[in-house]
């Protein structure tokens, strides 16, 4: 992944947020965020690069990677104030991304104490989680417990 051009990736990025905000102009009231498969998949290929994760395959029940030492990673990454998991993760990344914005890491720990915090289970089977919560449990999160950033995030 290092022959990728995150200079265009960023420049993508940035012409689906204009897209959703011209969108929005033209349809007042209605809604057209980015979210579902497409964040997500940003999310898990920035959290690699950054990780030296071993993706797993697309739409893969459970986890969405493998860390160098083997930890099983669950990724989110998100434009708004809080993500949405549907188990306990042995290791939980959350990426943030609002408009015009780099990525940064909300929260890199083990899934334990994020899913016990989550809200109650929704009708859809997942259970929520601000970020201020998120950023409250990573910095307590023990160093050792941490994956090792390899590189800084590229968009």
């Amino acid at each position: 992944m290092m022959d990728i051009d995150w200079k265009r990736v960023g420049t993508l990025i940035d012409q689906l947020y204009e897209s959703t905000d011209a969108l929005e102009g033209m349809f007042p009231g209605r809604k057209f965020t980015l979210d579902g498969h497409l964040v997500g998949s940003v999310g898990e290929v920035v959290a690699s690069f950054m990780f030296g994760l071993e993706l797993s395959r697309a739409s893969t029940m459970g986890h969405d990677a493998k860390a160098p030492d083997g930890r099983q990673v669950e990724i989110k990454l998100t434009q708004g104030k809080s993500v949405a998991i549907r188990h306990e993760p042995e290791h939980l990344l959350v990426l943030s991304r609002p408009k015009g914005a780099k990525i940064s890491v909300i929260y890199n720990g083990p899934g334990a104490p994020v899913w016990s915090a989550t809200g109650k289970m929704q009708k859809n089977g997942q259970r929520s989680i601000s970020l201020t919560k998120l950023s409250d449990l990573d910095a307590i999160c023990p160093e050792e417990e941490r994956l090792p950033l390899v590189r800084e995030a590229p968009v």
